[in-house]
């Protein structure tokens, strides 16, 4: 594995290929890397290349269960039936 880029870093970590955000970019004040730079100690290469293989998860890789369509469903059937049920018994007072 090569040495990633600091920037290369950030946009690994903004596309959602990192598991620790959503896809979206950040719009932060500071991003990652400057920080360290204007106090003059830079990421190394060898710190760089520990952030990229200590990435929590990879899309297709493990680490992030996937959540299939049957289960969102469900998950809606409860929450109508929950929903549904609580209107039932909150009329009936």
């Amino acid at each position: 594995m090569a040495n990633p880029t600091t920037d290369q870093l950030r946009d690994d970590i903004d596309k959602g290929r990192t598991g620790e955000k959503v896809a979206m970019p950040d719009p932060a004040t500071a991003p990652l890397g400057t920080d360290a730079e204007a106090g003059g100690s830079p990421p190394t290469p060898q710190e760089r290349k520990l952030e990229k293989q200590s990435a929590p998860w990879s899309p297709g890789g493990e680490g992030r269960p996937a959540v299939s369509g049957g289960m969102i469903y469900l998950l809606l059937i409860v929450v109508v039936a929950i929903v549904a049920i609580s209107t039932i018994f909150l009329a009936a007072d």
